[in-house]
């Protein structure tokens, strides 16, 4: 059993840059996509985000393609310290911002961005943060078939469980 020292609990979160030098580093080395998900320890559709990917009929889908990291925004003020330093920057940087969580980006091994969660419309777009609605759904489906090797049938498998989140 692993002993937690006072100072260990106390530490702060890591930086955004360094979260996702790290993750660009891993991803060089496993021949992978990053995937960061920006979130929120209140967020009810962060949680289900992380449940959807997490869920034992996927998640192999997105460990095996995706090197995954979350980064903590928009914490109530009591819980300010959970906080990455520069997640806020980064989420500005590519103009996500403005468009709730959770939201995610996929860069590749070069710390490019790939793609985000925001479906676009023209000049506009709308985060789909944790995909539900068939539209959503879609969406994701097409960013992860651009930026992963997943067949058609392991993209239905994904299609299916993230439609599961739909609220009707």
């Amino acid at each position: 059993m692993q002993v937690i020292t006072k100072l260990e609990a106390q530490a702060p979160p890591s930086s955004a840059n360094d979260i996702l030098k790290e993750a660009c580093q891993q991803a060089a080395r496993e021949k992978k996509k990053v995937f960061i998900l920006f979130h929120a320890s209140w967020c009810g559709w962060c949680h289900k985000m992380d449940t959807s990917m997490n869920d034992p009929k996927v998640k192999n889908f997105f460990t095996d393609n995706y090197v995954i990291r979350h980064l903590v925004v928009y914490e109530s003020k009591a819980k300010k310290q959970l906080e990455n330093p520069g997640a806020l920057e980064l989420l500005k940087k590519y103009k996500g911002d403005d468009q709730g969580i959770p939201y995610w980006f996929i860069f590749d091994k070069d710390g490019k961005m790939l793609a985000d969660s925001k479906m676009r419309h023209g000049d506009a777009g709308e985060n789909t943060g944790c995909p539900a609605s068939e539209p959503e759904v879609t969406y994701f489906i097409s960013v992860l078939k651009q930026t992963s090797p997943l067949n058609d049938q392991q993209l239905k498998i994904i299609f299916n469980r993230f439609r599961e989140n739909d609220v009707k």
